[in-house]
């Protein structure tokens, strides 16, 4: 396998969430694609489907949400008779979520950064144990071989005195160095898609800055493929290469990093970018902010989500229809009907 083949190809993806006051469409027709040494930037506001998508991706998705349409591909790269290396696809939305298969490749195939380390590490086992665990439920390896993994994980995610924290438990380390372990915890079976999920939101600018030069030497050393959802894009800007915009659980725009950030077609990516403090800004400028809130996931606007808050909204047609998602230039494409 390339870099100019799709690890995962995500086609149409829906996640609803059945309950008594009506159904939450968290996820309503995501379609993206992810490769190989390629971080994957999504962002949005809270609430736009971010993490539902990705927990999707993993088949973790909470009841009662559940799929209700789309695929979810994984390819991996498998010997043929002759040795020579052949795609193998794998349909994930059609794998029994807790059977064999699914938990063979989360975690080894798929792995995932929490947004909270604290809330993600158990308090009554030590980080080496908890290391220890997934190591050896997706390698071939004896008890002591595991350790020495794990300690070399947190080397390479620069913990400080690694065989002495390898003891410790979550709640004796520091916000940043847990935040180290469960990067470390996430690296230990060399997946070859890393979902980070606000990574950097419960740490300190300082720490922040560790974390991601971090994770963007781990990728460039493994040429993995990190999907970095955040709704911090100044964080996109500086390690993302390809973005995809959500809002309300649709996409209104993707394409590479630069076009998103110097020539952005979406209105929505447009008052985002807008809403950026910049430094040629006059001291206690007020900074320009988006027109109203997001809606209530039981009142979702009829057309377009964003038309209610949308400078640039048709009357009697974003109002009325859902822009389908298509081309514009070479790289991009947004959900827009200025467009059409």
């Amino acid at each position: 396998m390339n870099n100019s083949t799709p690890i995962l190809s995500v086609r149409d993806l829906k996640v609803h969430f059945p309950l008594d006051e009506g159904t939450v469409k968290a996820v309503d027709g995501v379609t993206f694609d992810v490769y190989a040494g390629q971080v994957f930037g999504i962002v949005g506001e809270s609430g736009c489907g971010k993490s539902v998508t990705m927990k999707a991706v993993l088949r973790i998705v909470e009841p009662p949400g559940k799929i209700v349409a789309g695929e979810i591909i994984l390819r991996r790269s498998v010997a043929g008779a002759n040795g020579s290396q052949m795609d193998d696809l794998i349909n994930l939305t059609a794998l029994d979520a807790s059977g064999r298969v699914m938990r063979s490749i989360r975690g080894a195939e798929i792995a995932l950064i929490p947004q909270e380390p604290m809330a993600s590490f158990s308090p009554v086992h030590t980080i080496g144990d908890q290391i220890i665990e997934a190591i050896m439920l997706h390698q071939a390896v004896n008890q002591r071989e595991a350790r020495k993994i794990a300690l070399q994980m947190l080397k390479d995610v620069g913990i400080p005195i690694p065989d002495q924290r390898l003891d410790e438990y979550s709640w004796q380390l520091s916000g940043g160095l847990r935040q180290r372990a469960i990067i470390a915890m996430a690296l230990s079976c060399n997946p070859r898609v890393l979902i980070a999920d606000e990574p950097t939101t419960a740490v300190d600018v300082t720490t922040q800055a560790q974390v991601l030069r971090l994770l963007r030497r781990l990728q460039q050393d493994r040429n993995a493929a990190i999907i970095f959802i955040t709704h911090d894009l100044g964080v996109i800007a500086q390690m993302a290469d390809y973005v995809m915009v959500m809002y309300l659980g649709l996409v209104m725009e993707q394409g590479p990093v630069d076009e998103i950030f110097h020539a952005p077609k979406h209105p929505y990516t447009q008052a985002l970018l807008r809403s950026i403090p910049t430094i040629t800004m006059t001291p206690r400028e007020n900074l320009p902010t988006i027109t109203g809130s997001i809606p209530h996931p039981f009142n979702k606007p009829r057309g377009c989500p964003f038309h209610p808050r949308c400078e640039k909204s048709i009357a009697g047609k974003c109002d009325q229809a859902v822009p389908p998602l298509r081309r514009i230039g070479a790289n991009q494409m947004v959900s827009c009907f200025l467009y059409e």
